[in-house]
């Protein structure tokens, strides 16, 4: 089938008053970034709705790639077609025989914006209606509930066809609520916890804590790869890699054992943090499930918390591990996450850290530390780099031997 162009839907966009041409234009540089490499594509954002006219392009990659553009409510596939009766009737009995099945229900829904046009919107559906009534096979009309609705929008420069209605992820164009800072782990939690913030609008950067040698250059890998997924809802995203080996030996060999979790997470909280200010951000994410671990439970969120002002958000805090798992699944991080290449948290994680930690104990321990020369050290040896949609740094040959 051969559309034309695609109708895009703003949905939560019409919300935003004063704002909305300013929402409507990152939607459409959004829009523009994943559709790129496509040239013969020319897009025209509306204040109702943006037209993507595909001039010979295919609808099937179009289609793949709006599905991971936040903003998005929903969007059709359309044939636009001259002003005639004629032309509105081949033309959708064209779309219906493309995607209606014997046994389907239908009915026909017109928009008449051009008052002028000689058929109003009762006369335009009852002869299209019948029309279609005398060239499908077994046709059956409902008008409630159908399986297939065929659209008919009568504009001023011409009329709009189409009969599917698809779903785009919702949300907010990426870019449109500020700037932030996402510390990611190589786990499940935190990749879920991304696309939930760009869902909403939020420019992420990726903070990485990496330590080698205790951890591996596949460790490093799988977070830069967990990056490159989620970058195919943003287009591209700023990776950060933070070296915090010595933090971590530091604290090992000088703090007792049940205090190491939750200084180490205050030392990562305050990198992040400095991380943030210095690039611009607004706030921290991170991936956090209130009790799901030792360093969850809100006795350890409150000392770890202790070392910022800086709001720090937890877009699964209130999540099941299997709610975690199944959009995991759907956004195509979880196959990559289970793989056990280990990050710094599991490597330096004691057999019995403090679940009830006191933030007064926290401080005294850390008294004894060069707080200040560990986390310059640390600031001085980050490595930032750019990671793009699908981007890959595992090698899946080697990565499989390593599993046997």
């Amino acid at each position: 089938m051969k559309y034309t162009e695609v109708m895009v839907r703003y949905g939560e966009l019409s919300t935003k008053g004063k704002n909305r041409k300013d929402f409507i234009g990152r939607l459409c540089g959004n829009v523009e970034r994943v559709l790129a490499d496509l040239e013969s594509i020319k897009i025209y954002p509306k204040h109702d709705r943006m037209h993507i006219v595909l001039n010979g392009a295919s609808f099937e990659e179009v289609d793949k790639r709006l599905k991971k553009v936040f903003g998005i409510q929903t969007y059709s596939p359309v044939i636009r077609t001259e002003k005639t009766l004629a032309a509105i009737k081949e033309t959708s009995l064209e779309i219906m025989q493309a995607t209606y099945k014997v046994g389907m229900t239908f009915k026909v829904a017109t928009k008449r914006a051009d008052h002028r046009f000689e058929y109003d919107t009762n006369q335009l559906n009852l002869m299209v209606g019948d029309y279609l009534f005398d060239n499908l096979p077994e046709p059956k009309v409902e008008m409630k509930h159908p399986d297939l609705v065929l659209r008919i929008e009568v504009r001023q420069d011409a009329v709009y066809i189409s009969n599917q209605l698809l779903h785009g992820p919702g949300g907010m164009p990426v870019g449109t609520a500020g700037k932030a800072v996402m510390m990611l782990s190589g786990g499940i939690d935190s990749p879920v916890a991304s696309y939930l913030a760009l869902k909403r609008g939020v420019d992420i950067e990726m903070v990485h804590f990496f330590s080698p040698p205790y951890t591996s250059d596949k460790a490093l890998a799988k977070a830069k790869e967990l990056t490159g997924i989620l970058a195919n809802y943003s287009g591209k995203i700023t990776f950060i890699a933070v070296p915090f080996a010595e933090i971590q030996e530091t604290i090992k060999e000088k703090l007792p054992e049940g205090y190491l979790m939750t200084v180490q997470r205050r030392f990562m909280l305050r990198l992040a943090d400095m991380i943030r200010q210095k690039r611009g951000g607004l706030a921290i994410f991170n991936g956090e499930s209130v009790g799901q671990v030792a360093s969850q439970t809100l006795e350890s969120m409150a000392a770890i918390n202790n070392v910022t002002t800086t709001p720090v958000l937890r877009p699964v805090a209130t999540m099941d591990k299997t709610e975690i798992i199944r959009l995991a699944e759907e956004i195509g991080t979880f196959e990559l996450s289970i793989k056990p290449f280990e990050d710094c948290c599991t490597i330096f994680a004691p057999p019995r850290p403090k679940t009830k930690p006191r933030i007064d104990k926290a401080i005294e321990y850390e008294n004894r530390l060069d707080v200040d020369g560990l986390l310059q050290r640390a600031m001085d040896g980050i490595e930032i780099s750019t990671i793009r949609p699908n981007e890959k740094f595992i090698d899946d040959q080697t990565a499989d031997q390593d599993l046997l």
